[in-house]
């Protein structure tokens, strides 16, 4: 086997790997959490009735259903098959004509310059190969359209919950942190090439949960698929290591009392303008 023919083989077990990450549980119980932020997200792109808008490893939809209220033309794409069902049955229930199709970030299933929009909110982040996604979310966007994305930082409360993870188990070998989208100066190193205009902002989002944040993390166990594939390289000892670590960073940033959790988290607002 050749070097290269390895690498292939490689980059394939982890993307079986990560789909099967992002499939466990159930996504759109933890996006649900956040989806007022999202919409907020929407907004502040004043999307006008009749934009073609590509929303980027969609999951079930938190940013594809809000653009739709706005009148715009959505395509929702990701590569966790039960996401996109959930999405579908939503858009069938809310008769809304939204198109959600499974594919991946890092190589696009559309033509170039297919959108006058592309979002993507802590979705495209986690794809293993940035330059291409970067590529590739430059190459779908019309020339002048935008680029919008919402990425974790590392110093916000979800990267340190995933740098809590990580100190447990061990993320792939020789893939970029996530986190790196939430860094400003490597979105302009990633975003450097065909763009005319980039504005980075700082901003919060809500965690919102009607349970307490011992509750909270036993909730991200059964449904975020990321924790719950965590817990499951772990035997019993790992486990409530874990579990403990977890418990403590949700107790020390929640702002409600009582059987609520209210957490915010940092992440960086990213809007490009295509060139």
């Amino acid at each position: 086997m050749n070097a290269k023919s390895q690498i292939t083989n490689e980059m394939e077990a982890l993307k079986t790997k990560l789909k099967t990450t992002w499939m466990a549980g159930d996504f759109d119980k933890i996006a649900r959490t956040y989806a007022p932020g999202a919409a907020e997200f929407i907004e502040r792109l004043s999307l006008k009735p009749g934009e073609r808008v590509l929303d980027v490893a969609c999951g079930s939809g938190n940013l594809s259903f809000p653009a739709a209220g706005a009148g715009c033309v959505v395509t929702g794409v990701d590569i966790a098959t039960n996401s996109i069902e959930t999405a579908r049955a939503r858009a069938k229930a809310e008769d809304l004509k939204i198109k959600f199709d499974e594919g991946d970030a890092e190589s696009l299933p559309y033509a170039d310059a297919s959108f006058d929009t592309v979002v993507t909110m802590f979705g495209a982040m986690f794809a293993p190969r940035p330059e291409l996604v970067a590529a590739e979310l430059k190459r779908v966007c019309r020339p002048g359209g935008r680029i919008a994305m919402a990425n974790w930082t590392p110093s916000g409360f979800i990267g340190q919950m995933f740098k809590i993870t990580a100190s447990h188990v061990a993320p792939p070998p020789n893939v970029p942190s996530p986190v790196l989208w939430g860094n400003e100066e490597t979105v302009r190193e990633r975003l450097r090439d065909g763009i005319a205009d980039l504005r980075l902002t700082r901003r919060m989002i809500s965690f919102n949960l009607a349970m307490s944040p011992v509750e909270t993390v036993e909730f991200f166990r059964a449904w975020y698929g990321p924790t719950q594939r965590a817990f499951a390289a772990l035997d019993e000892k790992g486990q409530a290591a874990l579990r403990s670590d977890l418990e403590r960073i949700w107790n020390d940033n929640n702002r409600a009392s009582g059987k609520r959790t209210l957490v915010e988290s940092e992440y960086l607002e990213v809007v490009a303008v295509r060139g």
